[in-house]
């Protein structure tokens, strides 16, 4: 990955050798579910402001 490339708000999570970029949205939580060490579901809940 060249970091000239990636956008300014995100996450990259490493796993067995594999890596995940995932965009970080604007209002809201990133939740990185692990199980045994590894990870296994990455979920994302947005929101906006009232």
């Amino acid at each position: 990955m060249d970091i000239m490339d990636i956008p300014s708000s995100c996450v990259i999570v490493i796993c067995d050798g594999v890596a995940k970029l995932r965009v970080l949205p604007p209002f809201g939580e990133y939740r990185i579910v692990t199980h045994q060490g590894k990870v296994k579901r990455m979920r994302k809940e947005e929101g906006e402001e009232f």
